[in-house]
């Protein structure tokens, strides 16, 4: 009886192989195999895994990213990184190799020889010296290696997102196939998450419609929510602004570096308005998830077209919000 209780219970909980099938749920060898290893070149890898190439062909293709305060290579730099602040009280330091948020310190004032992170607590220039020598060290990098640690100018997010999420800035992931933007997200930091925008780490993911820009669902730990764990906040009352040029930021990054299937990270600056913040040749699949969504008849739908590369970033986007939305409201 108790057997018979649990096994009800999990297939309540839990989609059959063949449920996942029928509803385009990607997997993971599929991304891998049929995406990731036919549209994105091995080459071009390095563009995307390091940080700091990123920055360089984004701001050759004139594509809006955080300004870069400086780089920090060895121990000479790290020893006169106050120097290379100059006058920034707000910045952010982050391993060009880190993934996960790994890695990532933020820095949000300055209060003599101390340094104020976003949680209120101060650290001294050496402690800030001994992160860079651990990011140096390989410590945050993928697969250990010796990184070098990019310093950045802060980002201030748009106020219209105050209380979706914890102690970080939040962003928006849109998973992009030869141009066209399949799929998106919204990732919220939450206390669990230690303010990483990581869902892994217990950060909230927000399906949003790639035709309007709304929320259609939201998950923590793959569970449906709908009030944000620390603010209580509305999650399905979040509507992303200036989302046309959200699309066209995150289309273009095809254009820029080549790679057929790619996730954009972007975020939403109150001054500056979207900004790339990084890319990923292998995004995640937890998108899904949050979009209660296959990925599958999308990246479908585009190779069957066949004059897909004739068309306009411009002409890219509009098909895929006419496509790919939930809702039937405009803009």
């Amino acid at each position: 009886m108790i057997l018979d209780a649990i096994i009800s219970t999990l297939k309540e909980r839990y989609a059959s192989p063949f449920e996942m099938v029928s509803d385009g749920i990607m997997g993971m060898n599929q991304r891998n195999v049929n995406y990731i290893g036919r549209y994105n070149k091995r080459n071009l890898f390095p563009l995307v895994d390091n940080k700091l190439l990123t920055k360089d062909i984004a701001m050759k293709h004139k594509v809006n990213t955080p300004s870069l305060i400086g780089v920090v290579s060895n121990q000479q730099d790290i020893k006169k990184v106050v120097t290379t602040l100059g006058t920034h009280t707000e910045f952010c330091i982050k391993p060009a190799h880190g993934s996960g948020g790994k890695g990532i310190l933020v820095i949000k004032d300055r209060l003599n020889d101390s340094f104020i992170k976003t949680s209120g607590q101060a650290i001294s220039e050496h402690d800030l010296q001994r992160h860079l020598t651990n990011i140096l060290a390989g410590l945050f990098s993928l697969g250990g290696k010796a990184d070098i640690a990019l310093i950045e100018e802060l980002i201030h997010f748009d106020n219209v997102f105050s209380g979706y999420s914890y102690d970080g800035v939040p962003d928006t992931r849109v998973i992009v196939f030869q141009g066209f933007p399949v799929m998106c997200m919204m990732r919220l930091s939450t206390k669990d998450s230690d303010g990483k925008a990581n869902l892994h780490q217990g950060a909230v993911g927000v399906g949003i419609c790639v035709r309007t820009g709304r929320a259609v669902r939201a998950v923590q730990h793959n569970e449906p929510i709908h009030l944000h764990p620390d603010t209580d906040k509305n999650l399905l009352e979040l509507k992303v602004p200036h989302w046309l040029e959200v699309l066209k930021l995150a289309s273009s990054c095809y254009d820029m570096s080549g790679l057929g299937y790619i996730g954009t990270d972007i975020v939403l600056d109150r001054d500056k308005g979207p900004m790339l913040l990084e890319l990923n040749a292998r995004p995640g699949l937890a998108i899904q998830i949050c979009n209660n969504a296959g990925l599958l008849p999308r990246l479908r739908l585009i190779e069957a077209l066949t004059k897909k590369h004739r068309l306009t970033l411009e002409e890219r986007v509009a098909f895929s919000m006419q496509h790919f939305g939930i809702y039937k409201d405009s803009l």
